[in-house]
């Protein structure tokens, strides 16, 4: 006997809330780069300006390492 294959039709309602969740994670995933790239150029300013990363980091409340990783990438 052969297996009986699912029934696509009526799960089509599952497989397009799955298209939106995929769409929408892709959606985040670029804007979440986008927000890395604008925190990395600010925190490029502010040690054009002089401040330490050091300096930045007590401000931020972050590690001096958060802030070296903040400017990588």
């Amino acid at each position: 006997m052969a297996d009986k294959k699912p029934d696509i039709e009526a799960h089509r309602e599952t497989f397009q809330r799955l298209r939106q969740a995929r769409d929408e994670a892709v959606r985040h995933m670029r804007l979440a780069q986008q927000f890395h790239a604008e925190r990395r150029d600010l925190l490029r300013v502010l040690m054009a300006e002089g401040f330490s990363q050091a300096e930045i980091a007590r401000e931020l409340g972050v590690t001096r390492q958060a802030i070296q990783k903040m400017l990588a990438g």
